[in-house]
């Protein structure tokens, strides 16, 4: 939820053309993070549970890349990138242990 928190934060000031555009997708992404591990943890199965986690990984990795174009396009600058990219690392992280512990 910090994930999604920061994202929200750090595009509020994007661009109004945006709106529908990066700011969107980069939100979309950073809800669907936790809202897969949650839908996934109430399935009740561990396979179900491994498949929403894996869906999380990639909505991570999607919103890294995400915050990268925006600082390329200027939308974002440095210390917002780095709180992106720090609070997707370790939820990254957690992801990975929390499907290990799954196996």
């Amino acid at each position: 939820m910090d994930l999604a928190e920061t994202t929200y934060r750090v595009t509020r000031d994007f661009p109004i053309e945006e709106r529908y555009g990066l700011t969107a997708q980069m939100r979309r992404a950073a809800v669907s993070i936790p809202s897969n591990i949650a839908e996934g943890q109430s399935r009740g199965t561990d396979p179900e549970f491994r498949h929403r986690l894996s869906i999380a990984h990639g909505s991570v990795r999607e919103l890294e890349t995400q915050a990268l174009l925006a600082v390329r396009l200027g939308f974002l600058n440095q210390s917002g990138l780095e709180a992106v990219i720090n609070s997707a690392s370790e939820v990254g992280k957690l992801i990975t242990g929390l499907s290990k512990s799954l196996v």
